[in-house]
């Protein structure tokens, strides 16, 4: 599905099924859940909505549809060739919809509920090493002093200092990108060097930020007019505007410092989550830790990262122990 920003509360379409606005509302009020889970959401039960007009000429009656009905859909998408990721997101949503039926007191169960699906594949996810890492967070100030040697009249160092910040404080703390977007100066507590990161779901967390982020935080605001507010965004969208750099922006962004430090333009800012997962974990850190760091709810979820730190032991040894 496209990346599309959706509305902080989006009004609930005209002619839809009015539970399905319901359900659009409620995740957005009582879950708390992110404008990119709403969007995915709402796609994915469209679609369904979209197949059983096409397929059974009718608007699904959400309380008598039954587990064949699924299957039956769960085939069509097989047909279409759509990847495990792929029908995994559709099915998840029609989960959470009949959860929410469910306690609406509409039905006494889901008809989806233990629905066996195709497993998703184990991708193991991307990183950056310590020295690309380094090159990336370099990446900014380079690109200023290069600004300075081709122009003869003074550079606005703003836009610099505030990404260097950015990426600084992405890789201090493991923020995915809507918490760094989030972050205000009163979440920031300098002294203790902890940040309040507001997560998922209205989880909220204390995660360690370096002395590195700090000191380039620091050197962003001074360049502001006037020195932020402790409600304002810690990174603004523009000078003297107090309103927050949006996760678009802050990918753009990305984007130009990876090519400048001559990686992967591709690579997305949840990488650089994934980066400092994978070096905490190559360090040492144990792994219930690094899942309290980032945030997740489950242990698996943070599992995947030993695998790759695990991958990198065995290419390793595979090369360098005389009987491999």
């Amino acid at each position: 599905m496209p990346d599309m920003p959706a509305a902080a509360h989006p009004a609930p379409a005209k002619n839809r099924d009015p539970w399905l606005n319901e359900f659009e509302t409620h995740l957005a009020t009582d879950r708390a859940a992110s404008p990119y889970t709403r969007r995915n959401y709402r796609h994915a039960l469209e679609e369904f909505v979209q197949w059983h007009r096409e397929e059974r000429q009718a608007q699904p009656a959400w309380t008598k549809l039954e587990r064949n009905d699924f299957r039956q859909y769960l085939r069509h998408l097989g047909r279409h060739r759509l990847g495990r990721a792929a029908i995994q997101l559709r099915f998840s949503a029609l989960r959470t919809f009949y959860r929410f039926l469910v306690r609406r007191g509409k039905l006494a169960t889901s008809p989806i509920r233990n629905l066996a699906l195709p497993k998703r594949e184990q991708r193991l996810p991307k990183f950056l090493t310590r020295e690309q890492m380094v090159e990336l967070l370099n990446a900014p100030l380079l690109a200023l002093a290069s600004k300075r040697r081709g122009s003869s009249k003074p550079v606005d160092e703003l836009p610099y200092r505030r990404d260097q910040a950015i990426l600084e404080t992405i890789y201090s703390c493991g923020l995915r990108i809507s918490e760094l977007s989030a972050l205000k100066v009163e979440d920031l507590n300098s002294r203790e060097q902890v940040v309040r990161v507001r997560g998922k779901g209205r989880k909220e967390r204390l995660a360690p930020i370096g002395q590195p982020a700090l000191t380039a935080i620091q050197a962003y605001w001074n360049q502001l007019p006037t020195f932020p507010g402790p409600g304002d965004p810690v990174f603004q969208a523009a000078r003297g505007q107090a309103r927050r750099l949006s996760p678009r922006v802050i990918q753009a962004r990305l984007k130009r410092y990876l090519a400048l430090a001559g990686l992967d333009p591709h690579l997305t800012p949840h990488k650089l989550r994934h980066s400092y997962a994978t070096h905490l974990l190559d360090a040492g850190a144990d792994l219930r830790s690094v899942q309290e760091l980032l945030g997740h709810a489950h242990l698996v979820t943070t599992q995947v990262y030993t695998h790759v730190s695990t991958e990198r032991l065995k290419r390793a040894y595979d090369q360098a122990h005389p009987r491999a």
